[in-house]
């Protein structure tokens, strides 16, 4: 987690938080919420003195090159958002316990989309589609592993399944974080840079906090329109919390259908 948390720091500083966000701060969840926090006493600074760009770009520690007219503002603001979210995930902590729960063999039975055998976990896939690796998305966050280890779908079709009976834990409009009764942790994400059409072409079919069982409709998704805006559809399925498991295998250069084997996850020896 160390390894992890200070190359996503070190890129949110310089204006690509999904590493940090997806990676870190949405699986601990206090420090989200301090960070959103931080994020708005910031930009309630921004409002107050009438902080304001000269042109749209890049965000973070370069962003003082389109404020250049008034550059303490935008120091003052930058260490405000950056300090009130560290003061407070200082004091709230970041860990949340959480009771484990135990998956009995008669629940396992009834999910038809996951099977465990000796020592691994079996993982369907949630969309329909081309199984490919990481690194043919192209985007150098899922490529490098940095959120965790995978494989990526090229969808056929415009629909996200449950894989297995989990909480959706995160739902982003482009992305769902699923915390599984298996201990997986596993985050969607629907297209590469879709974040910036805010929801724009997709559909939910689930709430934060719900919980779902394996084949549920998660949400739906208008490939094309979300094509037409010039953004790829290819959607990676990364388990986040792969430091917790021995390895994460990824069957790809196939076509799968949703409910298929798509990831082999071993388990820690005890």
């Amino acid at each position: 987690m160390k390894s992890m948390a200070l190359p996503s720091s070190l890129s949110a500083f310089m204006g690509i938080t999904e590493p940090a966000i997806f990676g870190v701060n949405m699986r601990f969840f206090r420090p989200f919420v301090c960070a959103c926090i931080g994020g708005g006493c910031g930009a309630m600074f921004a409002s107050i003195t009438s902080l304001g760009a000269t042109g749209t770009g890049v965000t973070g520690i370069f962003g003082i090159l389109l404020c250049l007219n008034t550059p303490v503002k935008y120091l003052l603001m930058f260490l405000i958002s950056a300090g009130v979210a560290f003061v407070l995930t200082w004091m709230f902590g970041y860990e949340n316990k959480k009771d484990e729960v135990a998956v009995t063999e008669e629940t396992e039975k009834k999910t038809t989309f996951q099977e465990e055998t000796e020592g691994v976990l079996n993982i369907a896939s949630p969309l329909t589609g081309k199984a490919v690796s990481l690194e043919e998305t192209g985007d150098e966050t899922f490529a490098t592993e940095i959120l965790g280890k995978g494989a990526a779908i090229e969808p056929a079709e415009g629909k996200v399944y449950a894989p297995f009976d989990a909480t959706v834990s995160s739902l982003m409009g482009h992305a769902i974080g699923l915390e599984g009764k298996n201990g997986i942790e596993l985050l969607i994400h629907i297209g590469l840079d879709t974040v910036r059409l805010e929801g724009k072409y997709y559909t939910p079919h689930c709430t934060e906090g719900q919980e779902v069982k394996a084949g549920e409709l998660l949400m739906e998704f208008d490939m094309k329109s979300i094509q037409e805006e010039g953004y790829k559809t290819i959607t990676p399925v990364i388990v986040t919390n792969t430091d917790e498991y021995e390895a994460v295998t990824a069957h790809i250069g196939k076509t799968v259908c949703a409910g298929e084997h798509l990831l082999t996850i071993g388990k820690m020896e005890a």
